[in-house]
């Protein structure tokens, strides 16, 4: 008869190992050491470089709005000179007008001092009954404003008196036309203009010239005394 086997135990004791947990919080706190440390140098390696790029961007603000500040500067000074060129260039382009208009009064003003002279001066050339010259002008309506100037100053004390009559000759349809001083005033049969004056006298008027006709010259007569005068002249017009 053969002798049953032990049964196994159940529970095994292991022995207790104290330095494994010890090795385990030593590596532990290891780790976290070197955290600490890695994290402590990252801190000093970046501390100068962010300090630096604080004053970077601090110091770059300034030059941003100092520069802003200057732009600003600087497009008001050009509005100014521009209103100021504007200003300028009206005032200058005034002066010249201005200018342009005194020396023509100014040559205007010598040209009747010249006039004077020869007919009134001691050294003018003595002349009788004449005319000086005959100005058109344009006038609203299509009608023409004649200035007809007449002259004498052989005889200082003696009044010319007469009648004057002006008639304009130029080209119609590509032929040679003559208006008469009654086609002129559309009044068949019309009477000169009167004239009596001592040295000069200007006679005026108003004519009509037909639709077409291009006027090329002027020719004026004088009635006075039994005696005729008939001068002829290029067509001078002058602006209103």
């Amino acid at each position: 008869m053969s002798t049953p086997a032990p049964d196994k135990p159940r529970f095994v004791i292991v022995p207790h190992r104290p330095h494994a947990r010890v090795l385990l919080a030593v590596g532990l706190g290891l780790w976290l050491l070197s955290l600490v440390a890695v994290y402590s140098w990252a801190t000093m390696r970046a501390a100068p470089g962010l300090s630096k790029a604080q004053e970077s961007l601090t110091l770059n603000t300034k030059r941003a709005a100092q520069a802003e500040a200057l732009v600003k500067q600087l497009r008001q000074q050009v509005a100014t000179l521009r209103r100021s060129d504007q200003i300028s260039r009206s005032a200058n382009t005034e002066v010249q007008a201005s200018l342009a208009e005194r020396e023509e009064e100014v040559s205007g003003l010598r040209a009747d001092v010249a006039f004077y002279e020869r007919l009134v001066g001691a050294t003018g050339q003595r002349r009788g009954l004449s005319v000086h010259e005959a100005v058109f002008t344009p006038e609203e309506g299509g009608t023409w404003r004649y200035t007809v100037t007449l002259t004498q100053n052989l005889n200082r004390g003696a009044i010319s008196k007469g009648e004057a009559r002006v008639s304009v000759e130029g080209v119609s349809d590509g032929r040679l036309r003559s208006l008469r001083w009654e086609d002129l005033l559309q009044k068949p049969g019309a009477p000169g203009q009167p004239f009596s004056f001592r040295y000069f006298q200007q006679l005026e008027g108003s004519v009509v010239l037909p639709e077409g006709f291009t006027p090329q010259r002027v020719r004026v007569q004088l009635r006075a005394d039994g005696s005729t005068v008939d001068q002829a002249f290029p067509w001078q017009a002058q602006a209103p």
